[in-house]
């Protein structure tokens, strides 16, 4: 399935290209190049300004494309993981927007799991397994 907005399919295509090694060997290359040419122009302001804006730009660029990239990759494996909660016998269907809760439903349900956590480890201390499923 392709990107449905020309954003989209720039933003894999980055991704893919600024992710591979022949990329960053460029980029070292470019550095290296720069470098060299310094006694050629004698290390002037002209000279350094070339580099900082060339990576300011780029970095610029680069930062929207990887938060486009994150956004996308996380929002597919949270499909993933809802389509596993959903499929789950004995799975807690609440679970599955939880990244849609406020920061306090958040903590109630952490704390909720590192109090079945805490049990999970007093029991393995006195020789019970906790591979059990509690709320059954």
């Amino acid at each position: 399935m392709e990107s449905k907005t020309w954003y989209g399919t720039l933003s894999k295509i980055a991704a893919r290209t600024t992710g591979k090694s022949g990329t960053f060997m460029l980029a070292c290359g470019t550095v290296l190049l720069w470098l060299a040419t310094g006694p050629l122009f004698h290390y002037s302001d002209t000279w350094q300004l070339a580099i900082n804006t060339a990576t300011t730009i780029i970095t610029f660029l680069m930062v929207f494309l990887i938060q486009h990239t994150q956004n996308r990759d996380t929002e597919a494996v949270q499909i993933k993981l809802d389509e596993l909660i959903r499929a789950t016998k004995g799975a807690h269907n609440a679970l599955l927007d939880l990244e849609e809760r406020t920061d306090m439903q958040l903590d109630a349900f952490r704390d909720r799991y590192e109090a079945l956590a805490r049990d999970a480890q007093q029991a393995i201390l006195q020789g019970w397994e906790d591979t059990d499923s509690p709320e059954v």
